[in-house]
């Protein structure tokens, strides 16, 4: 009796899990095509795994707004940091090998409001000689949009 019933559980396990890959494989080739035809409103926006990153526009040091969408199809890490944090200083050095030996966008989003000020970013920025662009989040707003609770804090 506990084999037949170790049997039919199996075979229920295994006939869910063909189902569920067919399954998932006809989603998948259908999201394909929505985006062949350059329907792209079935993508979710949010911070899960699979979403649409969610569009954030940050300052650069002379004032210009740039849109995380402006990045949109290329391959980009998007990085919080700050000038006074431990670990952010501790990951630069290898950020800024990662940008050299890459071709990933390094977009780094200083949290400018966590900062005495603007100089003690740019010092930063040359004590370490970043080569990748530094953003500054002016008013919290990207780092709100990602629920920024730690920094250094990274997506890609």
């Amino acid at each position: 009796m506990k084999k037949s019933v170790m049997v039919i559980v199996l075979v229920l396990m295994f006939g869910w899990t063909v189902y569920h890959f067919v399954l998932n494989t006809d989603d998948l080739s259908a999201e394909d095509d929505n985006n062949e035809s350059g329907n792209s409103t079935d993508i979710e926006v949010g911070l899960e795994l699979g979403n649409m990153a969610p569009d954030i526009t940050v300052k650069t040091f002379e004032g210009e707004d740039v849109h995380l969408s402006d990045f949109r199809g290329e391959r980009v890490m998007l990085n919080f940091w700050a000038s006074w944090c431990g670990p952010c200083r501790a990951e630069m050095p290898d950020m800024e090998k990662f940008h050299q030996n890459t071709d990933v966008k390094i977009l780094a989003v200083n949290l400018i409001e966590t900062e005495s000020n603007e100089q003690q970013v740019l010092s930063f920025i040359e004590e370490y000689g970043l080569t990748f662009p530094v953003f500054l989040d002016e008013g919290n707003a990207a780092a709100t949009t990602y629920r920024i609770q730690p920094v250094p804090t990274t997506f890609n």
